[in-house]
This record gives structure tokens, sequence and C-alpha cells, in this order.
């Protein structure tokens, strides 16, 4: 039956972060959704190693993956939000720099929107927008698609993971605040250039009168993280953690743990749109 004049079509629109997740998916749908777009949602403040990731996964789809852009750079509403940083509580840089971007990109029309959410982590399944003509579909979850199965996806693609899961978890900007101690510590090495940024962004911030700084890094500015004591601190605290994991039986895990969620330092986990 012909689409009525009056009817729109449903687009069918696969959200990418640059993980490993959303990119397994890519792959997965690539072949089963003919007319699927793909998303990137570009800060202009990401990784080079999620540039190059995203590349390479264009060549192997063989499509162009949009790019979307805020409407305006980080610095602008820095000024907007009168320099005061993003941190958990706020997450002002995920609505402006990628869900409204995302939004706009999408505008009215009916779309499904496929988000890289696996089975072992279903606890997150929530929206990261509102819009009504929008709705969000889970396949891994669907079809009980597992965090090995996703990276048997990656290893038979060719693509494998991501160069930064050398010493990091997950995707999004250089300077993200759920980044754990020992990937500051990654990034400071990796990229010290980035590093640098992140903690003049922090200095920027210093209260001249009474001395207070806000710190990218809980009760912790990137200044004092980066000498090389607290460094090797830092990685004896990674080591010990990383043990007493294995040692644990998933009876004793939270259920956080055991469902398979990210969580940082401080118990926080990332936001779905920068993470998966």
């Amino acid at each position: 039956m012909p689409m009525d004049s009056n009817e729109q079509k449903v687009r069918h629109i696969l959200s990418l972060s640059g993980g490993k997740d959303s990119t397994a998916l890519a792959i997965y749908l690539h072949d089963r959704i003919p007319d699927l777009e793909y998303a990137f949602c570009d800060t202009g403040e990401e990784l080079p190693e999620t540039y190059d990731y995203l590349d390479k996964l264009e060549v192997f789809l063989g499509k162009k993956i949009t790019r979307l852009n805020p409407d305006r750079p980080f610095e602008h509403y820095l000024q907007i939000f009168r320099g005061v940083l993003p941190d958990p509580r706020t997450r002002w840089c995920t609505r402006k720099l990628k869900i409204e971007p995302f939004e706009r990109f999408i505008g009215d029309a009916p779309c499904i929107n496929y988000i890289g959410i696996r089975a072992d982590e279903a606890h997150r399944k929530g929206y990261i927008s509102t819009k009504p003509n929008i709705t969000a579909r889970y396949p891994f979850v669907e079809e009980g698609i597992f965090k090995e199965d996703v990276v048997r996806i990656l290893e038979e693609s060719g693509l494998g993971l991501p160069a930064y899961y050398d010493w990091r978890s997950r995707s999004g900007c250089y300077f993200c605040f759920f980044q754990q101690r020992i990937e500051w510590v990654g990034l400071l090495e990796t990229h010290p250039d980035l590093y640098a940024q992140a903690m003049q962004y922090e200095q920027d911030k210093e209260d001249a009168e009474t001395g207070n700084q806000y710190t990218w890094s809980q009760r912790e500015s990137l200044k004092e993280l980066m000498q090389p004591e607290r460094v090797e601190q830092i990685r004896l605290e990674n080591e010990r953690r990383k043990a007493q994991k294995e040692k644990n039986t998933a009876v004793n895990l939270t259920l956080m743990n055991v469902l398979g969620g990210d969580v940082d330092d401080d118990g926080e986990v990332g936001c779905l749109i920068c993470h998966l």
C-alpha cells in the first residue's frame, strides 16, 4: 500500500558515540536495516582515537556517518553558564553538545533511534530524549547480545576495539568528568597536551578571593593528580581494586557490577549518548 501523502516516512537512526557498543550495533544492523542512518554528535572535544575509529567504521559501512556539531563550541556554553564547568549533577555539556544537536537533526519526523545498550546492562535502558516523535529501540537487549558478543562482532569485522581502550574504559570528551583517576593518568601519558588543556580549564575557574577551585575529578585537581608520587599511588590503588574484583564472586558484587555497569571512582554512571 502506498504511503499517504500526509504521512511522514519513519527515519531509522543509530546513535554512535565512538565506543565499542554503538559501533558493534552499527555493524550488526548494517545488512538488516538498509535505510539506516548513522549519526555522531561531535562536540569538537573528542579524543583523536575516537575520530580515527569513526573513520574506519565509515569505510567498513561504505556509508557516510553524519557528524552533528553543536550550534556553538564548548567555550561559548562555558560563558553562558558563567564559567561553571559541567559535572555529574549538571551535565550541561551532554544537553548542549549532544542531545540538542541530535534533536535538531531529527526534527519532527517520526524516528526510530537504535541504541547500543547490551543485554547484560539492560538496567541502563533509559533514553536521552523526551521528544514524542522519537522511539528508542535496544536491539542488543531484545536479542540477548552480551559484552562478549560485542567483542566478537568487532573482532570479526576487523575493526577491533577503539585504541583508547588501552587506557580508557569509555568514549567521550577528553576532559569527561566521569573518567576514573587511572584514566586521567592515561590521558596525561597518552595526550599530555589535552591533559594540560583540561588542567587549564580548572585553573581558569579558581576563585581569587577564596582559593576555591573547580576540579574535574572529585576532591582533587589535575595539578595534584599529575604529581609522580600521586600517579604511582593511583596505579597501586587501581591494581589493588582489580585484584579484589577478581577475588569477588557474583554473590558479593553489587547489582550494578553484576549487570555490567561502568561506574567511576565516585560511583557515578556515565551519560548514555556519550559512552555507549
